[in-house]
């Protein structure tokens, strides 16, 4: 919200002059109306933790993020070119590899990734999308915005964008409408689109379901929210069949023909008769539907070689290597355990870096050195000394921070941005993201899982 000397940044001068102006009593009364809103419709994470899980509400926090609509296109440009790229590295990877033969990323990263699928070898997506939805994890630091991460597998956390809107939108209605906010709730037609530009190509009408693995998932809500969204079945895989290489799902009339699937779901448990046989979420012969063509899968299965840890490394590269242009936003420094030299940088730092393993998301496995006790960095140093390749370091960043309404009072918490980025025969994306929030004091871990919550985000009109 500010300068560093005091002065108020000019997109929020509006925002801060009418928080300003209000008492303390409208404040907190605004706070609530905003955790009710959330609290009625039931918007929860789940917390998987060593003995139990708990399901939470989302918190959510009264006072929006604010972006210039400019530097929101500079993001949208970025984001477009980045997801351009690692789709075409999808496409590379599981055919002819020329990335790999070109020295551009190493062989043994990609075909030693476990999320690479030698089933997917040879073959071609509708459109060529192997990512139809990517929500990418962007940061704010002294020199702008960085990719913190893709997330091109089962990206969760949209219903929450739209949801912090609602709420946000209902409890600021005159100062939303004052500030000239670009809208996000066209997301499920943009959604609904995209996934239909995938469909085999002789249905006119195509039907869609969204497969999820059941209540008990911890973004179940979104399931629900985006099956909504869509006017698609909300199916598990139980309501699936395969018949004669066609997926249709099982209704009180008969079978229906199914022309795409919007998974969330993970690769592994997609299909027992290819992958994990113990699964009871997927659907037995769902693969070779897919693989000739006669049922959409979004994401494709196998896109998780490309958000791996390491490969993000090298994501600049494959931009420049399949696009020829330079990449329009840069990554976060990072250091592959992998190499000698940067693994011993990194144990000789430990203090001074975030270190992750490469194959966890949410938060987990992370180790971020200045929050951590000496015996904890030495505890982690032993699982990266065993096994170097499964870890990346990146230096603890100066994270921008916004302002949050914290017991009745305005303190600074660190914030990323998640933008959800649509590719079908286009690339769409809203005007607006799921701003993650470190709400523990001095935090910098912003995920739901591990204690963080959540704000709106205005886009201005310019």
């Amino acid at each position: 919200m500010f300068h560093g000397d005091g002065r108020t940044r000019n997109n929020w001068e509006g925002l801060h002059r009418a928080l300003t102006d209000l008492s303390t009593e409208e404040l907190t009364a605004i706070q609530e109306r905003v955790t009710r809103s959330f609290s009625n419709e039931g918007i929860t994470f789940t917390v998987y933790g060593d003995d139990e899980t708990d399901e939470h509400i989302i918190p959510v926090d009264c006072v929006p993020r604010l972006i210039a609509e400019s530097e929101w296109r500079e993001l949208e440009a970025g984001l477009t070119q980045r997801l351009k790229a690692l789709n075409l590295f999808l496409q590379d990877v599981y055919g002819k590899s020329q990335a790999t033969r070109d020295g551009v990323i190493p062989e043994e990263m990609v075909l030693g990734c476990p999320q690479y699928r030698l089933e997917m070898r040879g073959f071609t997506p509708p459109q060529g999308t192997w990512v139809a939805i990517c929500g990418t994890d962007l940061v704010r630091t002294n020199d702008g915005f960085r990719v913190l991460e893709d997330n091109l597998r089962v990206p969760s956390g949209v219903s929450y964008m739209i949801a912090n809107r609602k709420a946000v939108k209902t409890s600021l209605r005159r100062l939303y409408r004052a500030s000239k906010v670009l809208e996000v709730e066209q997301y499920g037609r943009l959604l609904l689109d995209t996934l239909t530009e995938l469909a085999p190509t002789e249905r006119a009408s195509p039907s869609i379901a969204l497969l999820t693995p059941g209540i008990y998932n911890a973004a179940f809500y979104e399931h629900m929210f985006l099956a909504h969204e869509l006017g698609a079945e909300l199916v598990e895989g139980r309501d699936l069949v395969v018949r004669d290489d066609f997926v249709y799902m099982k209704t009180t009339a008969g079978l229906r023909r199914v022309d795409v699937i919007y998974r969330r779901v993970d690769d592994d448990f997609l299909d027992p008769s290819v992958f994990r046989p113990d699964s009871v979420l997927g659907v037995p012969g769902l693969m070779d539907a897919y693989l000739k063509g006669n049922v959409a899968l979004a994401n494709a299965p196998g896109t998780g070689v490309a958000d791996d840890k390491s490969v993000y490394a090298y994501v600049p590269d494959l931009i420049r290597y399949y696009l020829n242009e330079e990449p329009t936003i840069q990554n976060v420094e990072t250091y592959l355990c992998r190499r000698p030299q940067e693994l011993e940088y990194t144990l000789d730092n430990l203090d001074k870096l975030v270190v992750k393993k490469v194959g966890e998301s949410g938060g987990y496995g992370m180790l971020v050195g200045p929050h951590a006790t000496p015996h904890e960095r030495e505890d982690y140093a032993k699982q990266v000394r065993a096994n170097p390749a499964d870890f990346i370091a990146q230096p603890t960043l100066a994270l921008s921070r916004s302002p949050c309404l914290i017991d009745g009072n305005f303190e600074p918490r660190h914030v990323d941005l998640r933008p959800f980025v649509l590719h079908g025969q286009t690339t769409r994306i809203v005007p607006g993201a799921f701003c993650r929030v470190a709400l523990r004091k001095g935090s910098l871990v912003v995920n739901s899982s591990q204690g963080g919550g959540g704000k709106d985000v205005w886009v201005l009109e310019e």
